[in-house]
């Protein structure tokens, strides 16, 4: 016999698969990047390497088609992780790849949706709660309009969470359930590299810290290895991300301004000057220079902001509070904050009924437009976006536990 909570959650997963169909068919508008993931899946399927040769290279010429044409960014090597190109792959084999992938990507979405009701139930939360990820207008046109490989990731991340989540609310994960939350971690950082950051909590939160880092990162490590060997080191068009990608990052924005301002870098070129002066090694110290800019000492800054909420959140007990506690940080920090990248964080803040990324998810959409109305981000859309969002930061309850 189905009970009241079970055919609760059948309506809301039922009623999410409804307002996804309506727009896996539709073109893509708000963002090219699916038309990437098949041309990078395109050139892996031909037996070539992404990793190494960019859209524009000369070694990909016979496979130029319509989709080479609309292509962003061709000079720079895929940076998506294997499991995200192998899904790709399969997709620009099909006969209508746009809607192969978004129909993958939406499958994704909606394995993720009844993982957050299954981890709704499992901890006593009211299953209305998932509502918040299951029907949000941000989820649906990122996943399903869009067809963003991040739905893959935040699936493979709830799966994770789901098995870190004792039956018993004074117990601890089974062997088994740990486990099986590696292989979801090895696979959410296989399919776009976030859940990373993650996996020491996750390891602590496990019970079974050396068992999951051994799966998970071994896993992760055998995977990537032919990247690593084939390019001879970072994929460059992960060095180039980290490097020169930039969007509405809230607390970047402002940082790399008053670095600018004070005259943080030409404050440490002269004091590299000096080094160079007491060590009398003129040529050793000369490559520094061309980092010293105001923007790459803010992502400096950040970026050890970053390694401090890793550390941070190896206290965090519960993976729910803990894994939006981190996520949310890391995009706060983060120089680049496309709308689809608060997907990584709303599903724990629908649990826990955290408003202010709540209302994130609605405020996000704004920084769309500078491309359909050609509005400047700065200051003003990034104002609307931001200052109401820290209000709400600032007031709410926290994440707590859900």
């Amino acid at each position: 016999m189905e009970t009241a909570g079970g055919r609760t959650g059948g309506a809301i997963w039922l009623c999410a698969v409804v307002l996804r169909l309506a727009l896996v068919p539709l073109p893509l508008t708000l963002s090219d990047d699916a038309q990437r993931y098949l041309w990078d899946g395109k050139v892996a399927g031909a037996g070539l390497n992404p990793y190494r040769f960019p859209p524009a290279a000369t070694e990909l010429t016979s496979l130029r088609d319509e989709i080479w044409q609309r292509l962003p960014h061709t000079d720079v090597p895929t940076v998506y992780p294997p499991l995200a190109m192998t899904a790709f792959s399969i997709a620009s084999r099909a006969p209508f790849p746009l809607l192969a992938w978004k129909a993958i990507a939406t499958a994704a979405d909606l394995g993720a949706c009844a993982l957050l009701l299954a981890l709704a139930r499992r901890r006593g939360i009211p299953l209305g709660r998932t509502v918040w990820y299951a029907w949000n207008p941000l989820v649906l046109l990122e996943v399903a309009g869009a067809g963003h490989v991040d739905a893959l990731g935040v699936a493979a991340m709830l799966g994770a969470a789901l098995c870190l989540t004792p039956r018993n609310p004074e117990g601890r994960p089974a062997p088994r359930s740990a486990i099986l939350a590696a292989l979801c971690a090895a696979a959410g950082v296989l399919a776009k590299l976030a859940p990373a950051a993650a996996l020491l909590m996750w390891g602590r939160q496990s019970g079974r810290p050396r068992r999951f880092l051994a799966v998970s990162c071994g896993l992760t490590l055998l995977a990537f290895l032919p990247v690593v060997i084939s390019v001879r080191g970072v994929p460059p068009g992960l060095v180039t991300y980290g490097l020169s990608w930039e969007f509405n990052g809230p607390l970047y924005e402002p940082l790399w301004r008053v670095l600018d301002i004070s005259g943080a870098a030409p404050a440490l070129a002269r004091g590299v000057d000096r080094l160079k002066e007491t060590t009398r090694m003129w040529e050793t110290w000369n490559p520094i220079y061309p980092y010293l800019y105001p923007q790459l000492l803010a992502k400096a800054l950040l970026a050890l902001a970053m390694l401090a909420a890793v550390l941070r959140s190896l206290r965090d007990r519960d993976p729910v509070a803990g894994t939006g506690r981190l996520f949310g940080s890391l995009l706060l920090l983060s120089a680049t904050v496309y709308p689809w990248y608060v997907l990584w964080v709303l599903p724990w803040a629908a649990l826990t009924r955290n408003t202010a990324w709540l209302a994130l998810s609605a405020l996000i959409l704004l920084s769309y437009l500078p491309k359909i109305a050609g509005v400047p981000l700065m200051p003003w859309v990034y104002l609307a976006i931001w200052l109401p969002f820290g209000a709400l930061l600032l007031l709410g309850k926290g994440w707590g536990k859900g």
